[in-house]
């Protein structure tokens, strides 16, 4: 029986890319505990693309109301 994974992951880049920010700003993120990521070797990190989606899910801008 093979194994079906879901779980994708994403380089540093691609998570800058999706997300518009820098890939020290990613690093930033994942250090702040904000996106989960695993590494796969000594230089090798990636980052769930789940927590990405959760990340942006988190930060709606429509909900902003100015007061007064």
């Amino acid at each position: 029986m093979a194994a079906t994974f879901t779980r994708k992951l994403v380089s540093l880049a691609e998570a800058a890319d999706v997300l518009a920010v820098s890939t020290k700003t990613v690093r930033r993120y994942i250090a702040d505990g904000h996106l989960d990521a695993v590494r796969l070797g000594r230089k090798t990190l990636r980052i769930k693309l789940d927590s990405i989606e959760r990340f942006i899910d988190a930060r709606p801008v429509g909900g902003w109301r100015r007061t007064g």
